[in-house]
């Protein structure tokens, strides 16, 4: 059954555009066109399509605005298309936390050429997000005033009164921990708000995060999460020490890998190969922290596309590192978890909600 799709765009030439690119997919249906976001709402509630392709600023109803009146009405997973500045990726960051599922660049130039690549990427997004899971959108626990006087005396406690305490048995490291390391992909900007929302300000491991998103959009998501977390966020530049309560964010565009030595770890942001499918690519990221920390890494594989991961996972583990996946039924994607846990690779597989209780039950 082919993917129903309404196109959501003011420009006119954006909409054909997008249209004579998915039209040309056997497998997807053009269900409507709008060109704001009042029209959207109405089309999306009409027509109830699988997928929306959502522009960012558009006249009469912005996006984000339209975006949460679509949710109510329509159950379709919504693609943002956002174009490359620092305060569009802002609001494509705002419409995540909306309900949308995922985001994709757009700029006159890629759409206006003939690139097969761009007629790939946009196709294969659509089929990625047709398939992808939704959920009610999130918002991690803000307090700010835990953040400031926090300390390290403190016991290591979460930051509101919610339970945190793993429902799954989760094989705790009996090893050292000198670093834990994230990888995520689609769903990983909500995903990582569910996990690092609740960790205290005092907890004791570096965090680097490799989060597929462009260059952009990393410093952009590095200040919205410092905003929502008690632990330090920032995105990571070349020569950084790395400290237990802070979390880095790879830079989008580059390669984050790891320099001087176990007990002085320092981050190198290097330009990324060609030759890779991802730049911030997690394979890189976890392979090149086995060979600084060895074993005394606990890597965790979140929602997402594809395989990225599984190859630097099994470094990690050949140095006997600790890997953990989230589990099938809290992804939007099963991918990354999936080609590692198949891989068997993974120690515990968690529900996102559970991870952050495992983190906190491992420092302690």
């Amino acid at each position: 059954m082919a993917i129903k799709v309404l196109i959501v765009d003011d420009s006119q030439f954006f909409c054909r555009r997008v249209g004579s690119i998915l039209h040309s997919a056997h497998d997807i249906e053009i269900v409507g066109v709008a060109n704001n976001g009042k029209e959207a709402i109405e089309k999306a509630q009409k027509l109830q399509p699988d997928v929306i392709t959502l522009d960012v600023e558009m006249p009469v109803m912005d996006g984000v605005t339209a975006l949460k009146q679509i949710v109510k009405v329509c159950d379709a997973r919504v693609l943002m298309l956002s174009s490359l500045t620092y305060e569009n990726a802002k609001i494509t960051l705002d419409a995540l936390d909306a309900g949308a599922t995922d985001f994709l660049l757009k700029s006159y130039e890629s759409l206006s050429s003939d690139s097969s690549g761009l007629v790939v990427q946009l196709q294969k997004k659509i089929r990625e997000i047709g398939g992808a899971r939704k959920f009610p959108m999130y918002k991690a626990p803000v307090n700010e005033s835990e953040k400031e006087t926090q300390t390290a005396t403190q016991p290591l406690r979460p930051v509101d009164n919610r339970p945190v305490e793993p429902k799954v048995r989760v094989p705790i490291r009996k090893g050292a921990i000198k670093l834990v390391a994230i990888g995520a992909s689609t769903g990983g900007p909500v995903a990582l708000q569910r996990v690092l929302g609740n960790l205290p300000a005092n907890y004791p491991y570096p965090i680097t995060v490799t989060q597929h998103m462009p260059g952009t959009f990393t410093g952009a998501f590095a200040s919205r999460l410092d905003g929502l977390c008690n632990l330090h966020i920032v995105e990571a530049t070349d020569g950084m020490s790395l400290q237990p309560g802070y979390v880095y964010i790879a830079p989008g565009g580059k390669q984050m890998v790891f320099g001087g030595s176990a007990s002085n770890p320092k981050i190198q942001v290097r330009e990324t190969d060609a030759r890779l499918q991802f730049s911030p690519s997690v394979d890189v990221t976890f392979g090149s922290a086995s060979k600084l920390f060895s074993g005394d890494i606990l890597a965790l594989v979140l929602t997402g596309m594809g395989a990225d991961g599984t190859e630097g996972s099994r470094l990690i583990k050949a140095k006997g590192g600790t890997i953990w996946a989230q589990d099938e039924a809290s992804c939007v994607v099963y991918g990354m978890p999936m080609s590692v846990t198949k891989a068997g690779l993974t120690d515990a597989q968690l529900p996102i909600d559970q991870i952050t209780g495992a983190l906190i039950k491992q420092a302690k």
